[in-house]
């Protein structure tokens, strides 16, 4: 044992303050980062509005409410254009091969085919805008706009188009005051916080039973307001988006892919004989229609041949469209 004895002033520092204004504790490098994390409300989306061509949004209501009846979900993505005013307009709705329940849903997504897509809609001069999912009969009576698993699915397909205007649509069946069920489109952006959330692997993934569906849980806290938490409400990672919609220059009457039943050859004779009446150009200018034959013919050759022409039809129409609004 050593005693030593020395002469002089001593400074001996105070108890360290707790952020939260105990004592007793020292700020840790995760504390200062959660302090800085603040999650508050997204004002106003990126982009202006979103407009439906009704061709493309009537086959996604009309077979979640009629095949389906809202028992199962049912997803797909959006493409069409992007104006410079900040205005969505989607043109058609790619549906993938998934597998749903009336609480998930799982993108079961093929590069492949999703290449043919990029592809085609490149022609068509569009691009992926947005993703569009419905909602079950059974999730009408929870206390959420969207669940924690949808707001991460939406979250990952927003920060992975890298595109600030990306749209997040929901299908639901709601009653009005009359007790009539009627077939609602609400529209969304992910808030940028959400994003950087998401990026930065803030959010917890895989959330048990025990978390509420309405709220999304951080690995560490945030801060909202005044209050230190691991729990956010979803709908403040959410921003009202206004939803319009127009005639666009593509028909939706060929059978949509990667539904129940197939789509065969049968089915592209059936609409080839349907259409027979109108010119070439106006019987394939049906996305659906394209991406069926794009497997089967040259994508170096057929398909640019096709896609171009229905292209030159597109451009004429939208050249129509805006003579006639001047």
């Amino acid at each position: 044992m050593i005693y030593l004895a020395y002469e002089g002033e001593r400074f001996v520092p105070g108890p360290t303050l707790h952020p939260s204004g105990s004592f007793g504790r020292k700020m840790t490098m995760d504390d200062l980062i959660a302090k800085q994390m603040r999650i508050t409300r997204q004002e106003n989306p990126h982009c202006e509005s979103v407009s439906f061509d009704r061709d493309a949004a009537n086959p996604f209501q009309h077979y979640v409410n009629q095949s389906l009846a809202f028992s199962v979900k049912l997803g797909g993505f959006m493409y069409g254009t992007v104006s410079k005013e900040g205005k969505v307009e989607v043109n058609f709705i790619y549906e993938p091969q998934q597998q749903a329940t009336d609480e998930n849903l799982i993108l079961l997504r093929d590069p492949d085919e999703e290449n043919l897509v990029e592809a085609i809609a490149l022609g068509l001069g569009m691009r992926r805008v947005g993703f569009i999912f419905s909602q079950t009969i059974s999730q009408n009576n929870k206390d959420y706009t969207l669940s924690n698993s949808e707001i991460l699915q939406a979250v990952e397909l927003h920060g992975e188009s890298e595109l600030k205007e990306w749209v997040t649509v929901v299908v639901k069946l709601e009653v009005n005051e009359d007790g009539v069920s009627d077939v609602c489109f609400e529209a969304f952006q992910i808030s940028d916080m959400c994003i950087r959330l998401f990026k930065e692997r803030w959010f917890e993934t895989h959330c048990g039973g025990d978390v509420d569906p309405k709220v999304s849980r951080m690995k560490k806290d945030v801060v909202i307001g005044v209050k230190d938490t691991k729990e956010v409400d979803n709908d403040f990672f959410l921003v009202v988006v206004k939803i319009l919609d127009h005639q666009g220059p593509l028909s939706s009457t060929f059978p949509i892919e990667n539904r129940i039943i197939p789509v065969t050859m049968k089915a592209l004779k059936n609409h080839m004989d349907r259409a027979k009446s109108l010119p070439f150009v106006k019987r394939i200018s049906d996305f659906h229609l394209l991406l069926f034959l794009a497997r089967y013919l040259d994508l170096n050759v057929d398909v640019p041949a096709l896609v171009d022409c229905v292209h030159a039809m597109v451009v004429m129409f939208s050249l129509f469209v805006y003579t006639k609004m001047s």
